[in-house]
């Protein structure tokens, strides 16, 4: 990151037997993603940034202000931080109209009543619901709901903005219509973004850059190309649809337990190698031919995957390959059979550890 950053934290909290250890750099008119399986420490980092759960140590700063230090006692509340939350069910007041459910966090900061009216009429036109101003949460749609839960969370222009799961509770049509207009708003947004999800395909659409954690710590972190390139453990590799393993690597071959497998790159020492599931080829027998990896398999379970079949195999590495319904028909394919998987070693990379 060039620019000096708008958020500077270094999460480490306690969380009864959890521990949090993350850091977290956002520069301005950023969005960043923060992904990671359940349990891994995104809802608690963010807490920690809303103010909601305080550090245990380490730092956070907003614009150069520290909001939560305890080393020197500073711990600014959330409702002086400059910070604003989407949170995943949105929370909206149930009693009050949208208008005034997006006035709410201005009058909270000192605005009177009619100029605070004023704005958040401006921002529920910005985000296509000016006409819904005098509707309550229960007469408007999941989309609607979510634009007013961002509208409410702009209308105090947050330094940084916090997204918890925004698009969660959406169904698939909704879904993508509303990710399509919240990335038109975060492109807008000239503070900092935090964007807290599960789903890779939110993060690819709406974030510039991916900060993957596991067990409480980052475990990768770059831009979607990187990551998506090369994944660095189980987890990232399943988000991007890899097949991943780590072992020994010399030259263009690299060991995994009893497997060798030949790559298209050269590496030596610890080193993942990887390749997609479309990358397997499944046979009766032994091939004959071009393919460099070899090795006989059984298949431990076939699925519905897309438009094709995704097949578990065991053997000297799991591995997940997708195949047609035509090959899969002709394979005869069922849990328990013997097979023989083969790669080609074009389609299989391999980089440092």
């Amino acid at each position: 990151m060039s620019a000096a950053p708008l958020l500077d934290a270094h999460l480490l909290a306690d969380r009864d037997a959890f521990h949090l250890d993350v850091r977290l750099r956002i520069a301005a008119g950023e969005v960043v993603a923060l992904l990671g399986p359940n349990g891994a420490g995104k809802s608690t980092a963010l807490r920690v940034l809303a103010g909601l759960h305080p550090l245990t140590a380490g730092h956070l700063a907003l614009d150069g202000v520290d909001l939560d230090r305890p080393d020197r006692r500073v711990w600014i509340p959330p409702d002086r931080r400059p910070v604003g939350v989407v949170f995943q069910d949105y929370l909206l007041f149930p009693h009050l109209s949208a208008v005034d459910n997006v006035a709410f966090g201005p009058r909270h900061r000192g605005a009177d009543r009619r100029s605070a009216r004023r704005r958040a009429q401006g921002w529920l036109e910005r985000v296509g619901l000016g006409d819904q101003a005098r509707r309550r949460p229960r007469q408007l749609s999941g989309g609607q709901a979510q634009r007013v839960a961002l509208a409410r969370a702009l209308a105090v222009e947050p330094t940084l903005l916090l997204l918890d799961e925004p698009l969660a509770a959406l169904d698939a049509r909704t879904r993508l219509d509303t990710r399509a207009e919240l990335q038109r708003h975060l492109g807008a947004h000239p503070g900092a973004t935090l964007l807290v999800t599960h789903d890779p395909l939110d993060a690819l659409v709406l974030a510039d850059r991916l900060v993957i954690v596991e067990h409480g710590e980052v475990v990768q972190e770059g831009d979607a190309a990187t990551v998506t390139a090369r994944p660095r453990t189980d987890y990232v590799a399943r988000l991007v649809g890899l097949n991943l393993y780590r072992g020994r690597a010399d030259g263009h071959a690299v060991t995994v337990g009893e497997l060798t497998l030949t790559a298209a790159d050269r590496v030596h020492g610890e080193a993942f190698v990887a390749f997609r599931p479309a990358a397997v080829a499944l046979h009766p027998s032994r091939p004959g031919g071009s393919p460099r990896n070899v090795w006989p398999a059984t298949v431990t379970g076939v699925q519905r995957h897309g438009d094709n079949l995704r097949v578990q195999l065991a053997g000297p590495v799991e591995v997940a390959a997708d195949v047609t319904p035509a090959a899969a028909a002709r394979l005869g394919l069922t849990p328990g059979q013997p097979v023989w998987a083969a790669v080609k070693a074009a389609e299989t990379r391999a980089y440092q550890a």
